[in-house]
């Protein structure tokens, strides 16, 4: 299995979240999209610009019957998006231009 990063962007409510972003925010969350694509599993882990952190204040996301931990990265200084890994994609779950909404429990739209 690659350990390539894939992305999965396919929630509704996230759709609406991209197509309210500011153009700043916009640019800053493609240009992070950009960088992902470009790293493994292991170099996003180690990268200090993204800060791929675990939300411990909020609960497991269960799909089916796998829980998946809920992650925090960073898009810019100021913005946050919630994601879960899920094998190799990374799904991105919600943005949040307030980076510290990001961590409020159970904050997933």
């Amino acid at each position: 299995m690659s350990d390539k990063i894939s992305v999965n962007l396919s929630s509704p409510a996230l759709v609406s979240q991209i197509a309210a972003l500011s153009k700043e925010n916009l640019i800053s969350f493609q240009k992070t999209l950009r960088k992902i694509l470009s790293l493994s599993w292991n170099q996003l882990y180690q990268d200090n610009g993204l800060k791929w952190e675990e939300i411990t204040s909020m609960p497991d996301i269960i799909l089916g019957n796998k829980k998946y931990r809920p992650y925090s990265i960073r898009l810019n200084q100021k913005f946050r998006a919630v994601v879960m890994r899920k094998e190799n994609d990374m799904v991105f779950i919600s943005l949040h231009p307030d980076h510290d909404s990001a961590y409020r429990t159970g904050n997933y739209s």
